[in-house]
């Protein structure tokens, strides 16, 4: 028998790989000082796009006063012990209530995060003998998600509608052979990697065709989408829809937890199985109280998501401008696609960082294939037009560089010797 340890040591993974290398530079890096569009990295002032602070409002002076009150009130242990025994609290209760009105749905169930929420929500609601059909670009939460389902799962090419109606003949198929289950429809509202909108008005439309329920994951169209913010189901016309409408705390409310609404009957079961809320400790008074806050900034301050989307829009029409190539976003969510391999990649990002003093996420491979980069720019309300046009500038010119082949000779440096 060999010793299970053996096995990871022997591969730490693609990523993992290159963690003596990457380690505190490109993996794990520490961004330092007051959250906002300027902090700091190994001690020099950057341009942030990695924030996912869509409305600024995880420095602004009325949620940290909040915030502070809340703590000093309450402390960080009220309530103690799980919801269904004893950790919950009027507070709790408001925060659901409010959030499935702001949604249009009768009733929402709070849970700690967003990543273990849409898990466990998932484990819920399927048994064996369902069939759950999900988009290919669905998040990493989902994917895990349906590594818990023991029954069958079909996925759709994203955002394909014709291969959609293909998969659902198959689970209709399945459900009907079988003589047992129904079939539950993953898609998220904004895809957080490519910013485009899921198709969820067609979608629906389906339902006059297939008998299924729709479960969309909205982490980045919450508080950002739709005339008053509700999120991507508001914005296509179509939140009614939406059978469960799951979300984050952790993108435009710039918080921690996550929430699912839906009808009341629906919620009602899954607050009474959901395993991972019931044997979890509540969300501390604080946060809950501080999400109140921030929900009501979110639906009393439009100005908010107005600024959100000039930003964006002024970032997005600037890269388009000079070229580059941004896929099909029709969010604030703003991929650059680049041609490159790893060693060039790393060489871009550290000029960017090193001599522009700008700081944004990368992906290479093997998250996507060899030969491409994509940097994922997540503008916020916070940015400025000198933040926007400082980036635009390095863009240019590092592209330049790139396209010249001035970051082929570049090898991955031990990040331990960057100064």
């Amino acid at each position: 028998m060999a010793d299970i340890f053996e096995k990871l040591l022997r591969s730490y993974g693609p990523i993992g790989q290159h963690r003596e290398r990457a380690h505190g530079y490109f993996a794990f890096p520490k961004l330092e000082g007051e959250i906002g569009s300027r902090m700091k990295f190994r001690g020099k002032e950057m341009v942030v796009w990695s924030l996912n602070n869509y409305l600024g409002l995880a420095n602004h002076p009325i949620i940290r006063k909040t915030d502070a009150d809340a703590a000093q009130q309450f402390g960080l242990a009220l309530p103690m012990g799980a919801r269904m025994m004893s950790g919950n609290s009027n507070y709790h209760e408001q925060l659901e209530r409010e959030l499935a009105e702001f949604e249009g749905k009768e009733d929402a169930i709070l849970m700690n995060f967003g990543y273990q929420g849409i898990m466990s929500a998932i484990d819920a609601v399927c048994g064996r003998h369902d069939v759950i059909v999900y988009d290919a670009e669905s998040h990493a939460c989902i994917i895990d998600g349906l590594r818990l389902h023991p029954g069958h799962r079909y996925v759709f090419k994203h955002n394909d509608i014709e291969d959609f109606d293909k998969q659902m003949e198959r689970a209709t198929a399945l459900i009907s052979k079988q003589n047992a289950g129904g079939i539950l429809v993953i898609t998220e509202g904004v895809f957080g990697m490519a910013g485009d909108q899921g198709k969820l008005k067609e979608i629906i439309d389906l339902k006059n065709k297939y008998e299924f329920r729709l479960l969309v994951d909205d982490a980045h169209g919450f508080g950002t989408l739709g005339k008053t913010g509700a999120g991507a189901g508001e914005e296509q016309g179509c939140q009614d829809g939406i059978d469960l409408y799951f979300s984050t705390f952790a993108k435009s409310m710039a918080s921690i937890g996550a929430f699912l609404a839906g009808d009341k009957a629906i919620i009602d079961y899954i607050r009474y199985n959901i395993r991972s809320q019931i044997f979890a400790k509540s969300l501390p008074m604080p946060i809950v109280i501080g999400n109140l806050k921030r929900l009501e900034m979110l639906r009393t301050m439009p100005e908010l998501k107005e600024k959100l989307w000039q930003n964006a829009l002024k970032l997005q029409a600037g890269l388009t401008e000079r070229g580059f190539d941004i896929g099909n976003t029709n969010t604030m969510v703003t991929p650059v696609y680049m041609k490159g391999g790893v060693e060039e990649a790393t060489a871009m990002v550290m000029d960017l960082r090193e001599n522009y003093h700008i700081f944004c996420s990368i992906v290479v491979y093997p998250v996507i294939p060899k030969g491409h980069i994509i940097y994922r720019l997540i503008p916020t309300a916070s940015h400025t037009d000198a933040d926007i046009q400082e980036t635009l500038t390095a863009f240019s010119e590092t592209k330049a560089k790139l396209d010249a082949g001035a970051y082929k000779a570049e090898a991955i440096p031990d990040m331990a010797e960057v100064k």
